[in-house]
């Protein structure tokens, strides 16, 4: 954990010094440069901690209360306007300096030698609107702390590596301040209208904020400099040695998937250790009155836990064979439980899962762990995952990932005889999509969150026009497996959602694609185009028609199905109101 803690300290250092920063450092500068002594101290301070809180504490509000990703950022840059007019207007100003000195006094803080107008508690104020727009500047070890905040519980581990990455960010802002005072200071006093002048430019860059216009000029600047002024510390966040410490901190065990070999050779499975009960669970599907099972409640029975989400193409592969296994297994102890963990937030909904469970045909019982409570009993890290768990309770066969369903089905039938099942007849034999054993493209992600190899650069949260759909002349086509938006996009941490005159252009290898997609108002349009061309029905998925597809409910779309794995450039034409979450290949 200190370790950890170390590299979110430089990694936050560094951050101060990236693009992301460029549209908040004019805003923390001009209100470092002017009022009294202690304000950039205040200005640091409010940024830490209001940082710290954005990034750990309020994603749980922001969960609980399903509020928009944009609420906050929008009432902190009304705040620094409000802030800026005080600058503009010096009555203003020392009025508001005046009553935020007194806080100190009633908190039993006191003020440097009795001075009410040094200026901490004004920048403290500042401080506490920038680190909300700071908060999408976190780099990938914050973002792990982020992404599991919501779903485990609240520990010192995660407020520490929050904090450190925002006191490491704070410490570089309070030295450019500095800097900026030392500067400015003979200008300062010679000129009454500095302060003034500094208010200007403040309110100005706030209201460019509102318009997104700091995301643009982000986008613009960070697509043309060099990767290692963009992202500074990308090695650093993305080392073993971060991995490892950000495993540990989701309280995670690494493992490997044991019995398969045993399995396939036929030999008595070993007892990998007692099963986890099934905690901290939501809805039951194909339950006896959707009531909940235990696994106490199941001794005597061999229990096949299944952890899946259904957007997860892995996941969907595996279904076939979980059905014909309950088919066939059912009546001579088997119980399947799949345990439905979200990638993404529409995944929480219980009426989605049921549609997706219809439609994939499963009739097992299915449970929702929209908090990663078993999950995390589980010490689980994959999707799909499998753990076999024989009559007495404890774990025999854990795999990750597809394949080895002969030697699973096997370590299946083992248990059942061990139980006392009899008559268990031949295996069964069924026929279902496969992973392509070449090398294809990775999965990739549209949202802000989790998206990379994108052409445009760094991809923005909030609205964004990332330029025509159709320039004069056209674009390249993106580098091999890379991304690229048109048109105006409305971008939030899982997903991109079209706007107007929306486009992808997606450069890929393999020989099936697929988009985790959906509508809220849907049905609504999605036109393939391949290498520029409507897509042909010989080369189209089974979700496309006439080279459209129609998006309404969201789930995973299968767009193009090829003979082989080949290159291909495809082109997506969204409605406005489609969004997309990620694309998996095949």
């Amino acid at each position: 954990m200190v370790l950890l803690i170390a590299f979110a300290f430089v990694a936050g250092a560094a951050t101060a010094l990236s693009p992301c920063v460029l549209p908040v450092l004019p805003v923390a500068l001009a209100a470092g440069v002017t009022g009294g002594r202690r304000r950039p101290l205040g200005v640091v301070t409010g940024l830490a901690l209001s940082f710290t809180f954005a990034t750990v504490t309020l994603v749980y509000l922001i969960s609980a209360l399903g509020l928009p990703d944009e609420l906050l950022r929008t009432l902190s840059i009304i705040a620094l306007i409000g802030f800026g007019i005080t600058l503009l207007i010096p009555a203003l100003g020392d009025r508001l300096e005046a009553r935020l000195s007194r806080i100190g006094p009633r908190l039993g803080i006191g003020t440097s030698g009795g001075r009410t107008g040094d200026g901490f508690w004004s920048g403290m104020l500042v401080g506490g609107g920038l680190g909300f727009l700071y908060a999408p500047c976190a780099g990938p070890i914050l973002a792990g702390v982020i992404t599991v905040s919501a779903s485990q519980s609240f520990t010192a581990g995660r407020l520490g590596v929050a904090f450190a990455y925002g006191i490491g960010s704070a410490v570089v802002l309070y030295t450019l301040m500095l800097g900026g005072r030392r500067v400015t200071s003979r200008l300062a006093r010679r000129s009454a209208g500095f302060q003034m002048s500094m208010g200007a430019i403040m309110v100005i860059i706030a209201l460019l904020m509102l318009g997104n216009y700091d995301t643009r000029f982000e986008t613009s600047i960070a697509s043309s400099l060099p990767s290692f002024l963009v992202d500074p510390t990308k090695g650093l966040e993305t080392s073993h040695a971060a991995a490892a410490q950000l495993t540990a901190l989701r309280g995670h065990k690494a493992r490997q998937a044991a019995g398969l070999k045993e399995a396939d050779a036929g030999l008595k499975l070993p007892v990998l250790g007692r099963a986890p009960a099934l905690v901290g669970t939501q809805a039951w599907f194909n339950t006896p009155g959707e009531r909940p099972l235990s696994l106490a409640g199941l001794r005597g029975h061999v229990v096949l836990v299944d952890f899946w989400t259904y957007s997860c193409i892995n996941c969907i592969r595996t279904l076939p064979y979980l059905n014909a296994w309950n088919a066939k297994y059912a009546g001579k102890g088997l119980t399947i439980i799949g345990v439905h963990t979200p990638e993404f937030p529409f995944e929480h909904s219980a009426s989605n899962v049921a549609q997706a469970i219809q439609q994939n045909g499963i009739h097992y019982p299915v449970v929702q762990d929209n908090n990663y409570k078993t999950w995390d009993a589980y010490n689980n890290e994959y999707w799909p995952a499998e753990y076999l768990i024989d009559a007495h309770g404890n774990i025999r066969l854990a795999d990750f990932g597809e394949g080895e369903y002969a030697a699973k089905e096997r370590a299946i039938r083992s248990l059942l005889i061990e139980a006392g099942a009899t008559g268990l007849g031949g295996a069964t034999h069924t026929h279902a999509q496969g992973v392509s054993e070449a090398e294809i493209t990775p999965e990739t992600y549209l949202g802000a969150e989790k998206a990379e190899r994108f052409q445009n650069g760094p991809i923005p949260l909030g609205m964004h026009d990332f330029g025509s759909a159709a320039p004069a002349p056209a674009p390249p086509a993106p580098a091999p497996e890379h991304l690229r938006y048109s048109g105006l996009w409305r971008v939030t941490k899982p997903s991109a959602t079209a706007v107007s005159g929306s486009r992808l252009q997606l450069s890929f290898y393999a020989r099936r694609v697929f988009l985790v997609a959906g509508a809220t108002a849907g049905p609504r349009p999605l036109r393939v185009l391949l290498d520029g061309h409507p897509i042909s029905a010989a080369a189209a998925g089974a979700d496309v028609h006439s080279a459209s597809a129609s998006i309404s409910f969201q789930r995973l779309y299968r767009l193009v199905e090829l003979p082989h794995v080949e290159h291909h450039l495809l082109t997506l034409e969204f409605a406005p109101g489609v969004s997309g979450y990620s694309f998996t290949f095949g």
